[in-house]
């Protein structure tokens, strides 16, 4: 019997492959019509997304088989789906990253502030942070942990080594090393053994009062190390949140909102959701901040800020930082060049279309129509990566082995974004927004909008908590970019029937997608930190659990304050109207 059931969780993934779909296809066959077709895709593919049984990108394909051939969608309209302007965004937006990351510039702003922060255990905390979160605003939330997480270790492992060698010295050496052997025995043991003092003059309980001493010290270091990993972590994923190439159910839900409402005159774009959720990120990092700095570093502010303290180990870890960033050496030519063409994407991001003005966009080329999106903007800067030189050119010149110079590379070459680029991202997108797409054209989302209008007599503010809590609590076991391609359609069916504005359930949704904090598999900055070996899932657990849910009502506040007064959420808008919606 254990046989058998060892070889059928071997063989699991095949199993669901095959099952799944014969379990399910009853809906179509029996129910039949467009609506129950549509219904057994989106029901396949979410538990195929669930349990993993394939990789993700690839169950993101399926639309591309099954929408065809159930007579849901023709194929040209559904491969259309794959690469829309948000997927264009997307692709700029990494570009950028990997260029940022290729000269290391992320690494070179980092320890900078780092250093103007200094090594104070609740001030470094904050300052890996922020810095983290900073980072992860721009580049992917994976590689902005995988970078700061070394840099948090070999900070405290500096400050432990420094702290012991003190002792060391105050006590000596002979005692410090029995100590240690001591570590296992009781001190009732150690004083019936050792009465006589030690070869170097120190008696046994000087020696019991080192053993202590190493014990707490150990102790304390391994509960700041644990809160200096919980703390880069959670921040990744926080700082994703606050712009919308951040991560990618940000994307995701640009993508949706299209789709479904292409009359909404462009209302997510990235300077109103930098405005909506800048702020909530700060709040939401300063709570995580106070919450691990409870947890981890108690309530002593002296000691956690070291208000009059001036350590020697202080010295030597700042020394630590200040030699990694010393290694880096002066910025280059090419730092100099992407670090320029980064803010300056970043300004065109926000002056295209601010909101209370007309932007640079709209003056020069929107006048009738959007031409230019946030996605034409996020390829013309990615694209001069490939135009402007890696070194200043040089006329003529010859190397060192006298033969002449060549022309210098650019400052990325497509092996490197080869390398780099995660195109499983775009498949999954373009799985999500033909799912949407074939949700409106099959009839499902009107069906689904019926089916839950009578949610209309709960308050909208309930709705959306409770939605929200829904939320975190899937994403703790699936991705977040499934979690908000499942959802976000549904979501905006139930909002067109009960006259609610879209972005009122969607737009906190899709940032609690992000709020997956208490399980290491939940995402890979979760992951990295817990390979560290230093956490317990338990310890991830407890920390994780509060800021779920201060997550989620923090975002229910941002949502009902400024959020409401941004996109007039209190409204149910013209172009969310279902008659208004595009149909083929």
């Amino acid at each position: 019997m254990v046989v058998c059931l060892t070889g059928l969780w071997r063989y699991r993934n095949y199993l669901i492959i095959f099952l799944i779909p014969l379990l399910i296809l009853p809906l179509p066959l029996i129910v039949g019509g467009p609506e129950a077709s549509c219904g057994f895709v989106i029901i396949l593919m979410a538990l195929y997304w669930c349990t993993e049984c394939m990789p993700l990108a690839v169950t993101g394909l399926l639309p591309v088989i099954l929408f065809p051939m159930m007579g849901i969608m023709e194929s040209s309209e559904v491969c259309n789906q794959y690469m829309k302007d948000s997927n264009m965004l997307f692709v700029g937006g990494l570009l950028v990253a990997i260029a940022v990351e290729y000269w290391n510039l992320h690494k070179r702003i980092a320890l900078r502030v780092l250093l103007l922060v200094g090594v104070r255990p609740a001030l470094l905390m904050m300052g890996f942070m922020g810095t983290t979160a900073f980072l992860s605003m721009w580049i992917s939330n994976t590689a902005s942990t995988a970078m700061m997480l070394p840099i948090a270790n070999a900070v405290l492992k500096q400050l432990c080594d420094t702290e012991a060698q003190a002792e060391e010295r105050e006590m000596g050496g002979v005692c410090v090393c029995v100590s240690i052997c001591f570590v296992s025995i009781s001190p009732n043991t150690i004083r019936s053994r050792f009465i006589k003092p030690f070869s170097n003059g120190n008696t046994v309980e000087e020696c019991l009062e080192v053993r202590e001493r190493r014990l707490k010290r150990e102790a304390k270091y391994l509960n700041l190390d644990k809160g200096m990993s919980l703390s880069v972590c959670y921040a990744a994923s926080i700082g994703g949140t606050a712009t919308l190439t951040g991560t990618t159910p940000n994307l995701i839900l640009k993508g949706q909102v299209d789709e479904l409402f292409p009359g909404n005159g462009d209302i997510i774009n990235f300077a109103s959701w930098f405005g909506f959720s800048f702020p909530n990120m700060v709040l939401m990092l300063i709570i995580s901040w106070l919450w691990l700095q409870f947890m981890y570093l108690g309530c002593n502010m002296k000691k956690s800020f070291g208000c009059g303290m001036n350590k020697d180990g202080d010295k030597e870890a700042y020394g630590v930082m200040k030699n990694e960033y010393k290694k880096l050496g002066s910025m280059c030519f090419a730092e100099g060049c992407v670090l320029v063409l980064f803010v300056l994407l970043v300004l065109l991001w926000f002056t295209r279309e601010p909101g209370f003005m007309p932007g640079w966009a709209t003056v020069l080329f929107n006048k009738d129509r959007p031409y230019v999106t946030d996605g034409t903007v996020a390829i013309l800067m990615s694209t001069l990566f490939f135009v402007i030189p890696a070194q200043l050119p040089r006329c003529g010149g010859y190397s060192e082995d006298g033969k002449p110079l060549k022309a210098p590379p650019t400052l990325l070459n497509w092996d490197v974004v080869q390398e780099k680029m995660p195109w499983n991202i775009l498949l999954l997108l373009g799985g999500g927004f033909a799912l949407a797409r074939g949700s409106e054209v099959s009839g499902l989302s009107q069906w689904l909008g019926e089916s839950l209008a009578p949610l209309q007599s709960i308050p909208p503010f309930a709705i959306s908590f409770l939605l929200c809590l829904l939320t975190a609590t899937f994403t703790e076991c699936s991705s977040n970019v499934a979690t908000t391609t499942l959802f976000l359609p549904i979501l905006a069916s139930m909002a067109v029937a009960i006259k609610l504005h879209p972005l009122y359930v969607m737009l906190p949704c899709t940032i609690c997608a992000s709020l997956a904090f208490m399980l290491p598999v939940a995402t890979p900055p979760n992951a990295i930190a817990f390979s560290y070996g230093n956490l317990k899932v338990m310890d991830m657990a407890k920390a994780g659990f509060v800021l779920n849910i201060v997550g989620v009502i923090t975002i229910n506040i941002a949502l009902n304050t400024w959020g409401a007064a941004m996109f007039n959420l209190n409204t149910f808008p013209d172009w969310a109207n279902v008659t208004t919606i595009h149909t083929p």
